[in-house]
């Protein structure tokens, strides 16, 4: 972070009335060891706007519930109201639900969707089966076509990110076949840097999309196509392999490969593909925000609907960079996990796991009761810069 806009955050910061809770800085030391990370997550926790700040999240945090009842904060009565329904309905007085956005740190305002090409909502259920077609020996051809693109994103409200993408979004699509489908992805390389794409499974050598394998890095402008059966069945994922490695995946070049078995596994009500990622806005190796699907707080902003009894299955797949490890809870319930979703019977029933990078596996669930559920990181620091969201569970209809 520039010493300007830290010198900025700082100003907006003392024109502010101080928290309640907030400790006051001990001089220059203090000032001196204000890092960027630390000063954000203040930011969220005390309830600063970053108003003057344009190369960071606007971000507020707990504000006493009187203020926005009061309507003194007409951002924080929206989020309140998208969290749950204030008046008391089915998703608001179950468990005090419509108090979530107002007590949460969350991004003001909305990204552009439309001009960013994707929304994490969509995202969740957008599952890519190709173009089907049948090989002379009976077997299912699927064919992709992925191009690699470079991309501004708008990652936070009034924050770009120039991203490197496959097909212009982040992540990228989620591929699905059935465990013994010929997997043909045709790839093109748009970007101005060189790419590859590595698969998580069982493939030849050539195909393995790394330096030295096949083609190796695809130069920009040049092109390749991968082809593979697929295999083994479960929730992979696929990453460009170039070096230096991190600041690839780090600016998103990665997305789903869902390969599922060959006899099915039980119908679900609900298949959600939720990709945990973060965004280091200032390349300093460090992440300034933390997600599901890029968009930071987007689920707390738009909770999932589902309803009391419903089977959810969610793919969890964490591809974030510069931080070793990753985690998932889910509130007032507990999942069977299927870890890597290679085998059909469970390993665990529980309520929170820890995933390294390229650890994914899969989730399965069902709410006994109404109400706004949150889920979200185990690790307070990722909550509060955006990996928060929440399910919006209504009654079954009679």
């Amino acid at each position: 972070m520039t010493k300007q806009l830290i010198d900025e955050l700082r100003k907006h910061l003392s024109a502010k009335e101080p928290h309640p809770n907030a400790e006051e800085p001990q001089g220059e030391e203090h000032e001196a060891g204000l890092s960027r990370r630390a000063l954000l997550r203040n930011l969220g926790i005390t309830g600063g706007a970053l108003a003057g700040a344009s190369l960071v999240p606007r971000l507020v945090g707990a504000q006493p519930q009187s203020t926005l009842e009061a309507g003194g904060n007409a951002e924080g009565n929206t989020a309140g109201n998208a969290a749950g329904d204030s008046n008391g309905g089915a998703s608001g007085n179950e468990g005090g639900a419509h108090k979530m956005g107002a007590n949460m740190p969350r991004t003001v305002g909305e990204v552009d969707h439309k001009a960013n090409g994707f929304n994490p909502s969509d995202i969740l259920t957008d599952f890519d089966y190709g173009k089907v077609s049948r090989l002379s020996n009976g077997q299912t051809l699927r064919e992709w076509e992925l191009v690699g693109q470079d991309k501004d994103i708008e990652v936070a409200p009034g924050i770009m990110f120039p991203a490197w993408t496959f097909n212009g979004r982040v992540p990228g699509p989620t591929l699905r076949a059935t465990e013994g489908d010929r997997m043909r992805i045709h790839f093109r390389n748009e970007s101005a840097m060189a790419h590859t794409i590595h698969f998580h499974g069982i493939h030849p050598y050539p195909m393995d999309g790394v330096p030295g394998a096949g083609p190796g890095p695809i130069s920009p402008g040049g092109s390749f196509t991968y082809e593979f059966d697929a295999e083994p069945f479960g929730c992979h994922l696929y990453h460009c392999h170039t070096f230096p490695l991190a600041r690839h995946i780090g600016k998103g070049m990665y997305g789903g490969f869902i390969c599922d078995p060959k006899a099915g596994r039980p119908k679900a009500d609900h298949e959600f593909v939720m990709v945990l990622n973060g965004i280091d806005v200032d390349f300093d190796d460090e992440n300034d925000i933390y997600a599901v699907n890029t968009i930071p707080f987007h689920y707390q902003k738009n909770p999932i609907e589902i309803k009391v009894g419903d089977l959810v299955r969610v793919y969890l797949i964490n591809v974030l960079e510069f931080d070793p490890i990753n985690s998932f809870h889910l509130h007032a319930n507990f999942f069977h996990y299927y870890p890597t979703g290679t085998m059909l019977q469970p390993t665990e029933f529980t309520d929170t796991i820890a995933q390294m990078q390229a650890q994914r596996g899969i989730l399965e669930f069902h709410y006994k009761y109404p109400g706004t559920f949150m889920f979200h990181a185990h690790k307070t620091e990722f909550a509060e810069l955006g990996w928060n969201g929440a399910f919006r569970v209504t009654p079954r209809d009679v």
